[in-house]
């Protein structure tokens, strides 16, 4: 999950989903709800401890943020060079992922009706504006950085909204990639701040839309992720020469992501 919410245009709740933790995740965040402070507040430091442990799924969400801290502070290098360096086989292999995190979205949806299709449709449509805005300019103050932590995050928990993309066009992205590298802890701080504060928030609302309409906001992110393609398929057609060396290994890239997708989707049908 952290390696791909490096990337702009693709999506860590992506991984989150086709790996099976995804209502998990939702489920996880959207339960930290602060009331073991209330027993802290009156001394009570067992009720506090009982409080926490009742709340937060240490088992499930430490590991979880280890990996993706790890990746945000090692891999960003990796794939930043990737992306410099062999720019449209790297977006070739992130166009394999998402069609295959569509493909296996689709085939969760029991049955497909008019609904269903308007709710794609939407989605579509919606993200395809999206990853077609102009960046915004902006400055890079600790309450930008704030409210762009609070924003990106709630697009990165979403399946084929990539938080690193709205960070481009927030104008913050390359700048939160030197933090990362150059570990200025004071920005990186307050960033983390506001994306804690945007998840616990927006993570009830996901929680809710799951357990109450699953089918239509699966049919919704199905349209998001399809949408979001313009990203690659873009980046791609400006990157290679269009002949059998500049083809094949996009072409192979693409091939290996989705393979990848189905085997990890395979393995990894349900994580308790």
């Amino acid at each position: 999950m952290g390696s791909a919410d490096i990337v702009p245009g693709v999506s860590g709740g992506t991984i989150a989903l086709i790996t099976g933790i995804y209502p998990h995740l939702i489920e996880a965040i959207s339960k930290i709800r602060f009331a073991f402070l209330k027993p802290l507040f009156k001394g009570n430091f067992r009720g506090f401890v009982d409080g926490v442990r009742g709340e937060i799924d240490f088992k499930f969400l430490i590991p979880l943020i280890l990996g993706i801290a790890v990746a945000f502070f090692t891999l960003s290098i990796v794939v930043s060079y990737c992306m410099d360096v062999h720019e449209a086989v790297t977006f070739s292999f992130f166009l394999g992922l998402i069609l295959a995190s569509a493909v296996i979205l689709f085939k969760k949806l029991e049955k497909v009706n008019v609904k269903h299709v308007l709710f794609m449709v939407i989605g579509l449509i919606l993200s395809y504006i999206f990853v077609n805005l102009n960046p915004i300019a902006a400055n890079h103050s600790l309450p930008v950085l704030f409210i762009s932590g609070l924003i990106a995050i709630c697009a990165m928990i979403l399946p084929g909204i990539s938080g690193s993309f709205l960070l481009l066009l927030l104008g913050q992205y390359e700048y939160m990639l030197d933090a990362l590298h150059g570990l200025h802890f004071t920005e990186i701080i307050v960033f983390i701040l506001g994306a804690i504060i945007g998840i616990l928030g927006f993570s009830k609302f996901l929680n809710y839309m799951l357990k109450h309409y699953e089918e239509v906001t699966m049919a919704f992110l199905i349209g998001v992720m399809l949408g979001t393609l313009d990203i690659p398929i873009t980046l791609i057609s400006n990157g290679i020469t269009f002949d059998i060396s500049g083809i094949l290994p996009c072409v192979i890239a693409a091939v290996v992501a989705f393979v990848l997708i189905f085997v990890l989707e395979t393995k990894f049908d349900y994580i308790d």
